[in-house]
């Protein structure tokens, strides 16, 4: 059995190109975390940006303060961590059938 080196290139070609566009989708997927309540909400791309933070207006007092900030960092991180996941997931349905399976093989950041 010969090693098929043309085939190979045109999968890493195929790879790369579907990898380039699922980076393209990727900055439109969104995700929103929420703490307290739904008083502050994050909305994140997935490319880890913060694109909103929604504050309710009865957090913005003097004696709130320590707590808002508590709630802006878990409202980001959720967001964050979501927005992520939502990219892996995207990642991984452009590439799908594309590479084998290997595990501890993450691509996520090829092409970025």
């Amino acid at each position: 059995m010969a090693f098929d080196i043309t085939g190979m290139m045109g999968k890493v070609k195929e790879l790369q190109d579907k990898m380039q566009q699922a980076q393209q989708e990727i900055q439109h997927i969104t995700a929103t975390g929420e703490a307290g309540g739904g008083l502050v909400r994050a909305t994140a791309n997935g490319h880890r940006k913060i694109l909103k933070l929604e504050i309710d207006d009865t957090l913005l007092t003097p004696q709130d303060r320590d707590m808002l900030a508590d709630l802006v960092v878990a409202a980001v991180n959720k967001a964050l961590d979501e927005a992520t996941e939502l990219a892996a997931q995207e990642m991984k349905r452009k590439t799908s059938g594309l590479m084998p399976n290997v595990p501890g093989l993450d691509l996520s950041g090829f092409g970025a």
